[in-house]
């Protein structure tokens, strides 16, 4: 499964994938393994390198929608804020739509690799637009709506950073 997190304010790749009791991530580019078992509702043991966390996951208080919580792992706390990158290449300026312009905007710092159409082409909901590469993962933003691209911002090389704004759709 790969997700956007935002840790106390920084945002990061993860990708995370559980194989019975062991799970296998890469956060922000730093691999890990460790074994996970639930002691409770929310609590965990997490098995690292021979030591052992504890951690307890939870809702972020006065958060407001899904995706935020409040994550301990030992004396430490984290805000953390996930979002699936799915769910963002599909609403990308769904609400934010003014006079029928929809702007797709990068999910995360990253750098473009392919641009697959062109100002004044007319496209379809759904329909690749830019190629963007974030912690050696490719991710295709595509359209939210039907209509012609507007605006052209992204170039093959450029490096952009999260919420920069790449496509208008019109």
């Amino acid at each position: 499964m790969r997700l956007n997190v935002e840790i106390d304010g920084e945002k990061v790749a993860l990708e995370v994938r559980r194989e019975g009791g062991r799970v296998f991530g890469e956060v922000g580019g730093r691999l890990y393994e460790l074994e996970a078992r639930e002691v409770g509702a929310g609590e965990y043991l997490l098995i690292h390198g021979g030591r052992v966390y504890e951690c307890r996951v939870g809702a972020e208080p006065g958060a407001e929608g899904r995706g935020a919580l409040r994550v301990s792992v030992g004396a430490r706390e984290y805000g953390v804020r996930l979002t699936d990158p799915k769910r963002l290449r599909g609403a990308v300026g769904g609400g934010a739509e003014q006079g029928g312009r929809a702007q797709v905007k990068a999910p995360m710092p990253g750098k473009v690799v392919r641009v697959m159409v062109e100002a004044g082409q007319a496209v379809e909901s759904g329909q690749g637009l830019v190629v963007v590469e974030a912690m050696k993962m490719q991710n295709e933003l595509k359209s939210p709506k039907s209509g012609t691209v507007a605006e052209l911002r992204a170039e093959p090389g450029a490096t952009v950073n999260s919420g920069d704004v790449l496509v208008v759709v019109e």
